[in-house]
């Protein structure tokens, strides 16, 4: 990771500040039965669009998928006369199904998330025996993103940073000047990001946190999950840089990467799996696409006995 992506998304966001360039709108839909925030980021003077981290609904018990939640985005989208130009994934979601494709057919624009999307696949290709047919190259996607890499909506311009710890391919996305950080870490009462999942590394994911907190104190920040910390009756998903580095709970200023990785470690040896790894990632790394239909018509969704 170059200090020079960082040094380029802070002047991005301080420049924005000073009112040299102009500030994304963004309107944020919170779905409860997987506690997953969806963003819309929309440029006000040229009415171009982002989808971060869209929602597709996913009956367990039946197999059955629905689009209620994902039409609310179609609803404002729609109702604000909004061009969709990107769907963005943080990362290959292992708690929701994305609605991307969907969303897709219904609003338009390229599909994108981090190049260590490939990683991904390669682990979880073979986790779920997909076969030679699973392309393992990241092609699901219209484009993959790298540490740095710049784009716009409409008239803001946006950087994308790598931040890797909680998978191999989770990107922070700078849109003027917000950052829409996935699944790092949460508001400052509930913490920080699993990191035990393959592909994930602690120590990784305690470095990118510090780099996304290195942005200017006041630099807002998205998330894309919220649980209610203890003693909390409301979601919430949107705090700051300072906020969170004067007291989330387990990356606060002055803890170390050492006590990081021990608490996060042992932390995450108690938790369970999400209820939904199964078929999101399947789908997920598919670009949100259904497993192909078999020679009977049906699509599969795969579940690994004994294995993770």
């Amino acid at each position: 990771m170059s200090d020079a992506n960082l040094a380029a998304a802070t002047a991005q966001i301080e420049a924005v500040r000073r009112g040299e360039k102009p500030a994304p709108m963004i309107r944020s839909f919170f779905d409860e039965p997987t506690n997953t925030a969806t963003h819309v980021v929309h440029d006000p003077a040229t009415l171009e669009a982002a989808v971060i981290d869209s929602v597709l609904d996913y009956e367990a018990a039946s197999g059955r998928t629905s689009h209620a939640t994902a039409q609310q985005v179609v609803d404002y989208v729609r109702g604000h006369g909004l061009n969709v130009v990107w769907q963005l994934e943080t990362h290959a979601h292992a708690d929701h199904l994305s609605a991307a494709p969907w969303l897709q057919e219904q609003l338009g624009g390229k599909l994108a998330i981090g190049a260590g999307i490939v990683v991904v696949q390669d682990v979880f290709g073979k986790i779920f025996n997909a076969g030679t047919a699973f392309q393992r190259d990241g092609s699901q996607f219209d484009r993959l993103f790298n540490d740095g890499d710049r784009f716009s909506i409409g008239g803001i311009e946006a950087i994308a940073l790598h931040v890797p710890g909680h998978t191999p391919a989770d990107m922070a996305y700078v849109i003027g000047d917000v950052a829409f950080v996935g699944d790092t870490m949460f508001m400052p009462d509930y913490g920080t990001a699993r990191a035990d999942f393959p592909g994930g590394d602690a120590r990784e994911l305690y470095r990118s946190i510090r780099r996304l907190l290195s942005l200017p104190r006041e630099t807002k920040l998205f998330l894309c999950h919220d649980y209610k910390a203890p003693g909390r009756d409301y979601y919430a998903w949107e705090t700051t840089v300072g906020a969170e580095r004067d007291g989330n709970l387990h990356v606060h200023d002055g803890v170390s990467e050492d006590d990081f990785v021990a608490m996060r470690t042992s932390r995450d040896a108690t938790l369970s799996l999400p209820k939904l790894i199964m078929p999101s990632v399947q789908v997920n790394m598919r670009g949100g696409h259904l497993p192909e239909a078999e020679d009977n018509g049906v699509q599969y969704i795969k579940i690994p006995v004994n294995r993770l």
